[in-house]
């Protein structure tokens, strides 16, 4: 399933893709996704595909295509402070966008078939948190993934906010998904070859949108034990934060507002990524002439195409030099406040998340 937009070149380029092609709409949405690098969720080897409007999988591991999770983000409506129930949540890459959006209130639970699979999110979580430039940029819901199949979810687990399910959902399991989700809640899920969006708006209220014709492998249907019945899941506690992480958030939030209003009372606008400017296609123009009885047509260069040429000839010089110079590592300002704080280095360390740049 995909390729639904042309092929990027890198993170930022495949977004530019998703926002012409209208699957990223809000710019809540696009934040998260130039956020995290979707590279960064391949292995070894496979990361030239990254950029690609297309799943991928390898193993257990399994991707699927930009312009899903696009419409999924999109659909899902999320706003800081919800809870969020990811069915399938794989490598975590999804589960991790949604916590850029939730906050440091939220709540961010994953369940996933394959334990493989659950190591793989949390190394790719850790490798996040460690060493990814964007994690001092947001404050952050750390999902919390757990192994087991989704449809052996305890019968008396908690309700959430917003649910994805990443698997096709038979049809005789659809109102066990629904009752998942608490009243106001919305829930998106590939159903009957549709990506559909569910509200619950009462005990026993709904309203269903398909989103987008799509392809998913169906759940897997869980084993049973002994007993001849499937042994039920338990999700992640909904716990309360403590005192010290409550602290935490609060001066990382007031050392982050500090920056900006500094960087706004000396005019400094915050930095965007940089765009990549996009080559003007070259177009030919045809012209005909006869040769013997036949109409043949010939390719004519316009002068638009010859100073088109000029210029991407010129754009080819000044990104080949560009590319010569010492790139420069971002500035991390977060990170330089904390560091200057009258404080000992075990609490510092504390409050960049024992990250070393």
């Amino acid at each position: 399933m995909g390729g639904a937009v042309s092929a990027g070149e890198d993170n930022d380029d495949l977004i530019d893709n998703l926002k012409e092609a209208q699957y990223i709409r809000t710019e809540r949405v696009e934040q998260a996704f130039r956020a995290i690098d979707r590279g960064d969720y391949y292995l070894e080897g496979y990361r030239d595909n990254a950029y690609k409007d297309l799943a991928w999988k390898h193993g257990n591991i399994h991707l699927s295509a930009p312009c899903i999770y696009s419409e999924v983000m999109e659909a899902l409506k999320l706003q800081p402070g919800l809870s969020f129930l990811n069915l399938g949540s794989g490598t975590g890459y999804l589960s991790t966008m949604v916590g850029l959006i939730l906050g440091p209130f939220g709540i961010n639970h994953g369940i996933e078939l394959h334990s493989d699979v659950v190591e793989y999110a949390k190394e790719k979580l850790e490798s996040f948190i460690k060493n990814s430039d964007s994690f001092d940029k947001f404050e952050f819901c750390e999902p919390a993934f757990v192994v087991g199949n989704c449809l052996q979810i305890a019968s008396d687990s908690h309700q959430y906010d917003r649910i994805y399910c990443g698997a096709g959902v038979q049809k005789d399991h659809e109102n066990y998904m629904k009752i998942l989700l608490k009243v106001g809640g919305i829930l998106v899920m590939p159903i009957e070859d549709q990506l559909t969006q569910i509200m619950r708006t009462g005990q026993n209220t709904w309203e269903s949108k398909n989103i987008l014709a799509v392809s998913f492998a169906p759940l897997v249907q869980p084993s049973k034990n002994d007993n001849g019945k499937p042994d039920s899941v338990g999700l992640p506690p909904c716990a309360v934060r403590n005192l010290q992480d409550l602290a935490r958030i609060y001066i990382r939030r007031t050392l982050r507002n500090f920056i900006n209003d500094e960087m706004q009372a000396r005019g400094i606008p915050q930095r965007a990524p940089p765009k990549r400017k996009r080559k003007r296609v070259k177009q030919r123009i045809n012209t005909y002439v006869f040769v013997g009885n036949q109409l043949i047509p010939q390719p004519l260069d316009s002068e638009e195409d010859e100073k088109m040429e000029e210029d991407n000839k010129e754009e080819d010089e000044k990104d080949h030099s560009e590319s010569m110079k010492p790139e420069e590592p971002p500035q991390n300002l977060l990170r330089e406040k904390i560091m200057k704080l009258p404080l000992p280095e075990s609490l510092k360390a504390y409050l960049t998340y024992f990250r070393e740049k």
